[in-house]
C-alpha cells in the first residue's frame, strides 16, 4: 500500500522521501487547531484528511518545546516564528536562563476506522543565535543533544539520522509492517 501524505510543506515531503518512505502527496486544505500539543493537532488533521480523501492517510505535526516556558510554543512554533522571528526567540530564551528544549514530531495515521499516532522526540537546546543554511522552519535555532550544530547546519542525511521525524516514521513503519501494509 502506498501511503497518502497530506501536507502542503514541501520540506516535510522531501525529508520523508529521503528517509525511504514512498508516499504520494496530497496538498489539501486542512484546518489546524490551536494547541501546543502535536498529537492533538495531528489527530485533528488526520480525521479531516481522511474525510476529504476517503483513503488511508498520514499527516504530521512538529513542535519545539522550550522547557522554561512550560513547553511553549510547542506546535505553535511556526506562528511564534512568524510573529517574532528566530533571533527574538533566542533573545526570549536568554531571559529564561535555561536553553533546554525538545523537538517533537507526531505522525497520525487514519484509515477511517482508527487513528493511530507515532511520536518522535529529540532533546536539545536553543542556540544563542540562529545558525545554518538549510531553510526549514526553526531548524536554525535547535541544537540536538550531543551535537554542536543546529539542524540547519547539518546535511539532510545528518539530520535524518537523528531527527524526531525519523523516530516517528520508524514507529509508523513498524506498525504498518505488523499489519502487513508495507
Amino acid at each position: 500500500m502506498k501511503l497518502i501524505f497530506a501536507t502542503s510543506n514541501i520540506n516535510k515531503l522531501k525529508e520523508t522521501r529521503k528517509m525511504g518512505f514512498d508516499v504520494d502527496c496530497k496538498n489539501i486544505e486542512l484546518d489546524e487547531i490551536q494547541s501546543i500539543h502535536t498529537e492533538q493537532v495531528a489527530k485533528h488533521k488526520a480525521a479531516q484528511a481522511y474525510a476529504k480523501l476517503r483513503l488511508p492517510v498520514i499527516v504530521e505535526d512538529t513542535g519545539l518545546y522550550i522547557n522554561e516556558l512550560n513547553g511553549f510554543p510547542g506546535a505553535l512554533v511556526k506562528w511564534l516564528a512568524h510573529g517574532l522571528g528566530y533571533e527574538k526567540i533566542c533573545r526570549l530564551v536568554d531571559i529564561c536562563g535555561n536553553r533546554r528544549a525538545y523537538a517533537e514530531t507526531c505522525i497520525a495515521f487514519c484509515n477511517g476506522k482508527t487513528t493511530k499516532t507515532f511520536v518522535g522526540k529529540v532533546k536539545g537546546r536553543i542556540a544563542m543565535h540562529p545558525k545554518g543554511k538549510r531553510d526549514f522552519g526553526w531548524d536554525y535555532i535547535f541544537i540536538p543533544e550531543g551535537s554542536t550544530k543546529t539542524f540547519a547546519e547539518m546535511s539532510m542525511k545528518e539530520k535524518n539520522a537523528i531527527s524526531m521525524r525519523q523516530i516517528a516514521f520508524v514507529k509508523l513503519r513498524r506498525f504498518l509492517s505488523g499489519k502487513g501494509l508495507v
